[in-house]
């Protein structure tokens, strides 16, 4: 099964990427945490400081290109094979979030962006088996980026009207590609229950 977990940053989903992974380690079935566009893969790692940790401001066209490549990547060499042996994959993320940081945010066709990942991808990576939405308020989502304590990353620093185009896209693509919308304002654990009762639906 290939199971994605989307929404803006600091809504949770590496945390209940993570979560999920042990729910089927649980049931004796092989699991991994796909954190796109890092992921456990060197040249994943290199892509990834090159769009968020360098500073470059490079081109919205070129984020889509490399974005696509480190998933290229990253399904090939750590998905691919796990989803072969009958085992879960749950992504942090998947192209979703390049329609809303690189279509809503930066202003790349939305036409664009799915001819790149189509024709650079398979379609069991553009179909998941089961995707989620994860939204909670600006006001939630910002404390908890400071608590994390992690570095701000290149699209973290983009100024507010760039953010709320970002919000205001995920609502949109949870109805294009009928995608539930979880509330994650709640503890972890409430959210995972959430999120388990959504995937057992």
């Amino acid at each position: 099964m290939y199971i994605v977990i989307e929404g803006q940053d600091g809504t949770g989903k590496s945390t209940q990427a993570r979560l999920l992974k042990e729910y089927y380690e649980k049931q004796g079935k092989e699991a991994v945490v796909m954190d796109e566009p890092d992921g456990d893969l060197p040249q994943a790692h290199e892509i990834h400081d090159l769009l968020l940790t360098k500073g470059y401001d490079l081109e919205p066209l070129t984020n889509v290109l490399l974005f696509t490549a480190s998933r290229s990547e990253l399904w090939r060499k750590v998905a691919e094979p796990i989803l072969k042996r009958g085992g879960v994959v749950i992504s942090a993320r998947n192209y979703y979030s390049t329609l809303a940081y690189q279509g809503y945010g930066e202003g790349v066709s939305r036409s664009k962006i799915i001819k790149i990942t189509k024709d650079s991808l398979p379609d069991r990576y553009c179909s998941p088996d089961k995707s989620f939405i994860l939204v909670v308020s600006d006001d939630v989502r910002l404390a908890r980026q400071f608590d994390r304590g992690k570095a701000v990353e290149t699209f973290e620093k983009k100024p507010n009207d760039f953010q709320q185009r970002v919000n205001d896209a995920y609502p949109k693509i949870a109805k294009d590609f009928n995608i539930p919308i979880i509330d994650a304002s709640g503890t972890i654990d409430e959210v995972f229950d959430k999120l388990i009762s959504s995937l057992d639906a």
